[in-house]
């Protein structure tokens, strides 16, 4: 990596703290004056240590990491264009000068057609994965971006670029697997007493190495659309966001997963304010009659306040969870943040509805040791669908109201979770007031944001309006809600 002059360097710095803080991380000045001195006193020699360094000022935790590291390198990118040795016409066409000649490949051309290059390129990219040579890796990375990542045509500004998908498809390393694997076996000793156990294990090694190959060739693509398009503007829109603030209804089954393994430390994070509102709201409010005579004996200044003492128990907690496929995830991570905050609450009980009503306390509780796919058993096992497999809130409520009204009572909370998509029918408000005439407090959490509430078949108006409802769209989002909202 070049050494960039003392102004470039303050610009970049700076870029890569506001491009950090727009994906939610907290650097202040201090920490950003902290990072200056490690570019000081680091210097860009080793570029690695600098990365090290300046994660050890900026970031707070380890699920920052992966957001650091992708705005990290656009901001201070291994170099700049195309690399050196890409521009060579040896390079251009896929082929090193100082190897010897790859050996032909028995594998048929995809889509029919011969492609002498793409085979080129992964018989390379085979060898550097079975030798799991990282330095390889990384330049068979430029150079399949370089042939194969290209698109657009330059004539209409903005319209060309470098796409990792396009180039990872074209490339398709995942079909590599079986080749490597099987190369890898022979060199290998024969006779192993657990032959398929070691094929196992190898073939987990080989997937991840491909993983990594397939993150160097999105990254070099970030790159070169960063030099396109401005630093800032790629790591806003391009670089994925922490775990925390991944939005519920778009997130895969990989970042669900994730989702679910930070269930408990948000649990106790959230434990610990809501104890600390307790301790506040345990002094009560002032009592002035009380505090007047006390300042009789000092002059009429109140020296010394006297309050209204209050015992607060801890509240009830009723939810009640869309657990259909639209809102599965959603539900899931709620469901389990909430039975880790259990102690919390004096009671919680939980029901679920698609379009009908079940209470799934005591399968929740069960659940404990599978939280994977917490919705989809609700689904199988309890009798929440009735003669349609679609969401209907309007029935669900109905017979909420009708059948379990006796679990709210006036120290219960009742957190509602879906988006209040009724599929046009009867939204059937009328039981929702009734839910709300027995509670302390009703919290609707809708997971869409509030510009789709009045779109499609949504009732989220008709909701609102008898009941608060929030947007909670990740888990960042809900912690705060429930450290705000859920009565102490």
């Amino acid at each position: 990596m070049s050494t960039p002059g003392a102004t470039d360097t303050a610009a970049r710095l700076t870029g890569l703290v506001r491009a950090l803080r727009g994906h939610g991380l907290r650097i202040g000045p201090a920490e950003t004056v902290d990072a200056a001195a490690v570019l000081d006193v680091l210097g860009f020699a080793d570029r690695e240590q600098m990365r090290a360094g300046l994660a050890a000022a900026l970031l707070r935790s380890d699920g920052q990491r992966a957001v650091f590291d992708a705005t990290f390198d656009l901001f201070f990118p291994l170099g700049v264009g195309t690399p050196e040795a890409l521009r060579t016409p040896e390079a251009r066409h896929g082929t090193d000068p100082s190897a010897e000649p790859a050996p032909q490949t028995a594998e048929p051309p995809r889509f029919g057609r011969p492609d002498p290059l793409r085979d080129r390129l992964r018989e390379r990219l085979a060898a550097a994965l079975a030798a799991d040579d990282r330095a390889a890796q990384a330049r068979l990375a430029g150079e399949v971006i370089e042939a194969f990542g290209r698109y657009g045509t330059g004539s209409t500004p903005g319209s060309d670029g470098w796409s990792a998908h396009q180039a990872l498809g074209r490339l398709a390393p995942e079909t590599l697997l079986a080749r490597i694997l099987a190369g890898l076996r022979d060199q290998g000793p024969d006779g192993h007493a657990d032959r398929d156990l070691a094929d196992r294990v190898l073939a987990d090694e080989i997937r991840r190495r491909i993983r990594d190959f397939r993150a160097l060739v999105s990254a070099e693509a970030r790159r070169r659309v960063a030099e396109l398009r401005g630093a800032e503007r790629i790591a806003e829109r391009a670089v994925a966001p922490t775990v925390d603030r991944i939005d519920f209804l778009a997130a895969g089954r990989d970042q669900l997963a994730e989702l679910r393994r930070t269930v408990h430390p948000l649990a106790r994070k959230l434990a610990t304010r809501l104890a600390a509102r307790r301790r506040r709201a345990a002094r009560g409010r002032i009592d002035l009659r009380r505090t007047l005579r006390r300042s009789l004996g000092t002059g009429g200044v109140p020296l010394r306040p006297a309050y209204r003492l209050r015992r607060p128990a801890r509240p009830e907690l009723v939810l009640l969870c869309d657990v259909s496929g639209s809102v599965a995830g959603f539900a899931d991570f709620t469901m389990l943040l909430v039975q880790a905050m259990g102690e919390q609450f004096s009671k919680v009980r939980v029901f679920a509805f698609v379009n009908r009503t079940a209470e799934v306390t005591d399968l929740l509780r069960r659940g404990e040791g599978d939280p994977a796919r917490l919705a989809a058993r609700i689904v199988a096992e309890a009798r929440v669908t009735g003669y349609h497999g679609n969401s209907d809130y309007g029935s669900a409520l109905g017979e909420f109201a009708d059948h379990h009204l006796a679990a709210v009572g006036p120290r219960t909370c009742v957190l509602v979770l879906g988006d209040a998509r009724n599929n046009h029918r009867d939204p059937h408000p009328e039981a929702l007031r009734r839910i709300a005439s027995r509670a302390r407090r009703v919290i609707w959490l809708n997971p869409e944001r509030p510009a789709l509430w009045t779109t499609g078949d949504s009732a989220a108006p008709t909701y609102a309006d008898v009941v608060e409802m929030h947007s909670c769209r990740n888990a960042r989002r809900l912690g705060e809600l429930i450290a705000r909202l859920l009565p102490v």
